[in-house]
Formats: C-alpha cells, sequence, structure tokens
C-alpha cells in the first residue's frame, strides 16, 4: 500500500508544483551571475558570451515552464502569473540572443515574413506562440492585468529597453521589483530628462502611451503619471504642477537599439 502512494504522489508531484505557483530559481541564479549593472545602477549589461556556456540550464528553465497547463496558470494568484509571463518573455528573449550571437542588435535576427517579435519561438500552454503575443495577447490585454509597469519590466534586449532586471521576479515580491524597475528606468538622464521647458522621455511612452492613460493609480495622462514620478524624473514639485498644467512639454527621444551586451573581459 505504500508503495502504492508513493508512486501516485510521484505522479501528482508537477500538477501539484503547478498548482502552487512556478519555481523560478534556475532563472534567477542565470541572472544573478550574468546581469550587470551599469549606468550608476539605473541600467543593466547582459554578459551574453559567458551566458553562452549555461545555455543548457537556460534551456532547461525553459523546457520546464513549458510544461505548465493552462489549467493551474489560471488557477495561480494575478501576481504569480504575471511574474511567469514576464520571465517567460525575458528568458526566451535571452534565449533568441544567444541562438545567433555575437550581433549587433536583436534587430538583426530575421525571419520569414516576420520580425523577432513575431516568430512563433515560445511553446505555451501545448501551442508556439510569439513574444508579441506574450507580450501584447496576454500581458497587455484588455482586463488582463492593467499594469503599465510591465513596460520597465519586460526586456527586448536593447541599451535603449529598460533594464534586464539582476533577478526573477515573483509573485512575493513583484509590487516592490515593478515599482523599483519604474523608478531606476525613470532616474536614468540617458533615456528621460528634463531640457529647459521639455521633458524629454524614451519612446515607449509614445508607443505604449495608452497603457499610461487607463486609470492605472487614478492617472489618466503622461504628465500625472509623471508627477508621480517626480523624484525620480529629477523634477521638483513646482516644475512637475507646470507639466500637468502643460507649461512642461513631453518629447520623446531617440531609441538605441544596440544590444544590451556586457563587454567584460
Amino acid at each position: 500500500m505504500k508503495r502504492y502512494l508513493t508512486v501516485i504522489l510521484l505522479l501528482l508531484a508537477p500538477s501539484l508544483v503547478q498548482a502552487a505557483g512556478f519555481d523560478h530559481s534556475g532563472w534567477n541564479s542565470l541572472l544573478e551571475k550574468h546581469v550587470k549593472s551599469s549606468e550608476a545602477g539605473h541600467a543593466t549589461r547582459v554578459d551574453y558570451r559567458a551566458l553562452l556556456k549555461e545555455r543548457p540550464a537556460l534551456r532547461l528553465y525553459l523546457q520546464r515552464a513549458a510544461t505548465v497547463t493552462r489549467e493551474s496558470f489560471e488557477q495561480w494568484s494575478r501576481a504569480e502569473r504575471l511574474a511567469f509571463l514576464i520571465n517567460l518573455y525575458n528568458a526566451h528573449t535571452v534565449e533568441l540572443i544567444l541562438s545567433a550571437y555575437p550581433l549587433a542588435s536583436i534587430r538583426d535576427l530575421r525571419f520569414l515574413f516576420s520580425s523577432p517579435w513575431q516568430k512563433e519561438i515560445v511553446p505555451l500552454f501545448g501551442e508556439m506562440v510569439s513574444l508579441d503575443e506574450i507580450e501584447h495577447g496576454m500581458i497587455r490585454a484588455d482586463g488582463a492585468y492593467a499594469e503599465p509597469r510591465i513596460h520597465f519590466a519586460v526586456n527586448c534586449a536593447s541599451i535603449g529597453c529598460p533594464a534586464l532586471a539582476g533577478e526573477a521576479y515573483t509573485a512575493e515580491k513583484l509590487e516592490d521589483q515593478l515599482e523599483s524597475a519604474t523608478v531606476h528606468f525613470l532616474s536614468d538622464r540617458s533615456r528621460n530628462r528634463l531640457d529647459g521647458k521639455t521633458l524629454r522621455v524614451s519612446k515607449i511612452f509614445k508607443w505604449y502611451r495608452q497603457d499610461f492613460e487607463r486609470g492605472w493609480g487614478g492617472y489618466r495622462s503622461l504628465a500625472q503619471f509623471f508627477s508621480r514620478y517626480r523624484n525620480a524624473l529629477g523634477l521638483s514639485d513646482i516644475q512637475a504642477g507646470q507639466l500637468i498644467n502643460g507649461e512642461i512639454n513631453i518629447g520623446f527621444l531617440d531609441y538605441d537599439w544596440s544590444l544590451n551586451e556586457s563587454h567584460d573581459d
């Protein structure tokens, strides 16, 4: 009888783990070792050369993620689901870079009739999906998470992109992690800065403006969102008020698609 119970428990173990959430420790270990802080801690670079040697560990993490069923995923908490999708997006982006490394930019990757983000390279819930489907069809979908700060968490392997975090996103720390990612990105003067009477910000805010104006935190405009993060942007209370009143304009900086690579020897 004990033998039979042991066998049953072993068979049930994967589903029990899935029901309780997903273990991101494998991805976390890779990030801790190969993501380097730069720009006074406001940005990061990735040691892709070193990561190549640990590609089997990355692939193992992705293989485990591919076993998650839609039923299990839907049983998780909102935070568990969102953390899983962010990590999945970022890990597959790194794998995509490694598949063609060395390269100067993710945009150098060419697929027949599709961009790197449109190619169906991610096994998820028993089918193949694209990075675009994860970001736009799941994370940004209407009524899904309504969380604009994900734009500072998902990473496109480019210098212009918000930093790839040096740790995996987890349900327990998600709120703090998203807030930290937002503050770090907005504090980077190479990507967001006041220039006279114009607040020049990343093109992310142009491309995804609607996400920041849908009422998260009660904010209905970019100016209101930026006012919340006035300290990170280096704005005084007076300047934040001028931004709200339209006395300070909003402009958008060019985006740097160069690979976010660490050049450490």
